[in-house]
This record gives structure tokens, sequence and C-alpha cells, in this order.
């Protein structure tokens, strides 16, 4: 597994993988969710897998889990107690480096102190990284596991028309805290749209049609508009 993007300059921080990676991230949500709907959970560790019912099985992988008593993260390269299987923990061990080469604490200690809204960052920062179809919070009771999963049925899914940008940048950027131009113009990037900057404005083109960003002068969203292709 290889992280997507990689020869953009490397993120710095927590702040900067947020704005790379968050707006696409919650994009492939909306295609997680029309797949799964609210369908209970099940875990086959040995197997590797998560299912939402018989017909929908998915491959994932491990990053770790928060506990709701410690109100702590825990990342699964260091929970060796749980014996998990280390083609589980590919996603993991690769944030762990990247964490360790740039410098970013959240992704390089064992284990922080975190609320469980981090899950969101965290599953967020790997599903756009690794291009997964998504990331999933699975809690058992005593705690939360964050895997992210990876399958061509939920994938099929994916939408790159405008009316998709429109709709889902919008509702990350309320999500997420984050600088809105810079998570604009890697989000447009990642769905395949071609971007050109102005003073005030982004515009993206691709196939799916065109959007015009405009941004006030401390670079927050204050327009989007966007028209479809022919």
């Amino acid at each position: 597994m290889t992280p997507t993007n990689l020869e953009a300059t490397p993120c710095k921080s927590v702040q900067e993988l947020l704005e790379r990676y968050s707006a696409i991230a919650y994009d492939k949500q909306n295609d997680l969710f029309e797949v799964i709907g609210e369908n209970d959970w099940s875990f086959d560790m040995a197997a590797g897998t998560i299912s939402f019912g018989p017909a929908l099985v998915f491959p994932v992988q491990i990053l770790g889990t928060f506990s709701h008593s410690s109100e702590s993260w825990l990342w699964a390269w260091a929970n060796t107690q749980s014996g998990i299987p280390k083609q589980l923990l590919e996603q993991a061990l690769q944030l762990k480096a990247y964490g360790e080469q740039q410098e970013i604490d959240l992704l390089k200690h064992d284990a922080v102190d975190a609320e469980e809204d981090d899950l969101h960052l965290i599953g967020a920062i790997a599903s756009g990284m690794f291009d997964a179809s998504g990331y999933y919070l699975a809690d058992y009771g005593q705690g939360v596991m964050l895997i992210t999963v990876k399958s061509p049925l939920i994938d099929q899914h994916r939408k790159h028309d405008v009316a998709r940008l429109l709709h889902a940048f919008p509702e990350a950027i309320s999500f997420y805290e984050m600088h809105h131009r810079p998570a604009f113009i890697s989000y447009a990037t990642l769905k395949g749209y071609t971007v050109a900057e102005q003073a005030d404005t982004v515009t993206a083109t691709g196939a799916g049609g065109s959007l015009t960003a405009t941004f006030d002068d401390l670079g927050r969203l204050s327009n989007l508009t966007g028209s479809s292709g022919k």
C-alpha cells in the first residue's frame, strides 16, 4: 500500500494533512454510507474483514482504538496485547513513519489524549492518503476501533460531477477546522480537476464541468458556483 499524492510537498502538520485530505475523505464517506446504510457491523480479525451483512464484507486496515474511559487514542501498531496481524497494520505503520519523518506528534507517538471527534480527523487523513474507500468507527462498548476499508463495491459509487463537489466541499469545511483555500485546491485536484488561481478566486475545470470558488481576505470560502460539462 502506497500513499497517494506523495509527489506533492510533504505535509508538516496535522493541519496541512487535513487541508490536503479531509475534503476528499468526507466525499468518500458519502459513498461508503450509501452502500452500508445503518447496518450493524461484525469484525473478523483472523480474516481481516468487517461485514455489514453477508453481501457487504470488506478488507480492512486497523488504525487504532479510542478508549471511552481514559479518553485516549492508541495506535494499532502499539497495541501489542491484541495480537493484530501485521498485514492489518500497514497503513498505521506508514503513518507512523510519516510522522517520524515530518515530526508530527499525533502520528509518531503510540498513545495520546484524544476526544472521539479526533477519530474523524485520523480517519480522514488515512482515507485520503491511502485512497481508501472510506473509514469506519466501530464502537464496541468500551471503546471505538478506527479502520479503513477498500472495496470496488464502494468505489463504483464515486461521483466526480460538479454537483458532488458543490455538495461535499461546503459540508467538509463545516465538519473540519481548516484553511478553506488550500483545502479546495487539494480537493479539486484529487477529484481530477485542473486548478487555476487568481487573487481571490480559484477555478477548477474537468470533464464534469467547472467550479469557481471565491475567498475572502482571510482565505475563507465566501461563494462556490459551478456548471456541468456538456
